[in-house]
């Protein structure tokens, strides 16, 4: 690296003795004097353009606060569990977000959850039957309750 920098020195030595004469060193301070300019310039513009887009954004997350949000019906619309489903949440019907609470309680009240992969879930009896498998991922498992409601 030591000889690369040696090169460079050499290089820049020999690009500004030209400019030491008389007629190159105006143009030279003549050229820097603007470029310093819009770089100056261009931050504050930044600045100033940044500034108001923050305020618009906190004018639309207040106005959405106020209105209170609505649930999608088919998450709340109850539904009856398959017998295999049964087992493990009862036979009451239920909305889709409670079946699949009432799984993950199975699930860590039983330590089902994989130990080095946390998201997978270690089948016992009842959920072998329901998964038909012997390890699902949490994100199947919404997919296989849907087929056991109705």
């Amino acid at each position: 690296m030591a000889v690369k920098k040696k090169a460079t020195k050499k290089a820049a030595t020999k690009k500004a003795a030209p400019k030491a004469t008389k007629k190159a060193a105006p143009k030279a301070t003549k050229k820097a004097a603007p470029k310093a300019t819009k770089k100056a310039a261009a931050p504050k513009a930044t600045k100033k353009a940044a500034a108001p887009k923050a305020t618009k954004k906190a004018a639309p997350k207040a106005a959405k606060a106020k209105t209170p949000r609505k649930p999608n019906a088919a998450f709340m619309k109850a539904l009856t569990p398959s017998a295999i489903l049964a087992e493990i949440v009862g036979n009451k019907p239920l909305p889709r977000t409670a079946v699949v609470s009432k799984i993950w309680d199975y699930i860590k009240k039983n330590n089902l959850q994989n130990p080095k992969n946390k998201r997978n879930i270690i089948a016992d009896d009842k959920l072998a039957k329901l998964f038909g498998k012997k390890e699902v991922t949490m994100f199947e498992l919404a997919g296989i309750v849907g087929k056991h409601l109705s």
